[in-house]
């Protein structure tokens, strides 16, 4: 199997080389394994593509190249260029530094390349690692993921459940902050709500008296429902959510038909 690991934490990050050692697990060799990651930390762009701008390429060693773009530009660049010959079977990316549940999807790089592999027609499943007092202070503070993570890919890819459609699935993984043995098992989830834990700004006055806004973060895992990746995952469990890039409210398009839809 031929694995594509890609990331938003950038070519230098921990996560990367934790991603790098499940894939090499799964695939059964690092010989099948290729990186393809941001030259620099892309936190929070989402699905961002360098549309008006090119994408500097560097190689940086066999199999290995850094893109001065985002994790979907990363996706874009090696299916399309760097491994066009020998196309992935799979494309992880992560492991982020941090979990991505709830809203937090909707913002996270991290998903945006998963979503962006899913688009080609890829196999995709993203990896965070929550970060918490059950595991801040480890000396590996993403052993739960670097344990747990080539049986968790294994047991998606033995399920077997993709499909042949426009907007394909993909799945979310996010390992809980506690130790490997802390684990309480692997939940299928939702994407969760967090009323508690939306983004904000904090004013802030420089020296010079410019005005500069810092975004803040609520938090609020708890508030979750049950059965959800926020909830579950704050509880101990591996989370695995499978996603869509459709945005369709699909319970409103007929209602809404009714009022709106007009012959010509």
């Amino acid at each position: 199997m031929r694995i594509l690991v890609v990331n938003d934490d950038g070519i230098s990050a921990e996560g990367l080389a934790v991603a790098e050692e499940i894939a090499a697990a799964v695939a059964g060799s690092a010989k099948d394994v290729w990186v393809v990651a941001p030259a620099f930390e892309q936190s929070g762009v989402a699905h961002c593509i360098s549309y008006i701008r090119p994408m500097r390429l560097e190689p940086l060693g066999p199999r290995r190249v850094a893109i001065e773009g985002s994790p979907a530009d990363c996706v874009l660049a090696a299916v399309h260029e760097i491994m066009k010959d020998s196309p992935p079977d799979l494309i992880l990316s992560g492991v982020n530094r941090g979990h991505n549940v709830a809203e937090d999807t909707l913002y996270s790089g991290t998903i945006g390349g998963a979503m962006e592999a899913a688009l080609q027609g890829y196999r995709a499943i993203a990896l965070s690692q929550y970060y918490g007092p059950g595991n801040h202070g480890l000396d590996d503070p993403y052993e739960a993921a670097r344990v747990h993570g080539p049986a968790v890919i294994r047991a998606i890819l033995e399920a077997d459940v993709w499909e042949d459609r426009r907007y394909g699935v993909f799945y979310n993984v996010n390992f809980p902050p506690v130790t490997a043995a802390g684990i309480t098992g692997i939940r299928v989830t939702r994407q969760g709500h967090r009323p508690n834990a939306t983004f904000g700004v904090q004013v802030q006055k420089a020296p010079n008296m410019r005005t500069y806004l810092w975004l803040t973060h609520g938090q609020g895992n708890d508030s979750a429902e049950p059965g959800s990746d926020a909830y579950e995952t704050l509880h101990g469990a591996i989370t695995v959510t499978p996603l869509r890039a459709d945005l369709t409210a699909e319970d409103l398009v007929a209602p809404l038909a009714r009022v709106i839809d007009r012959a010509p």
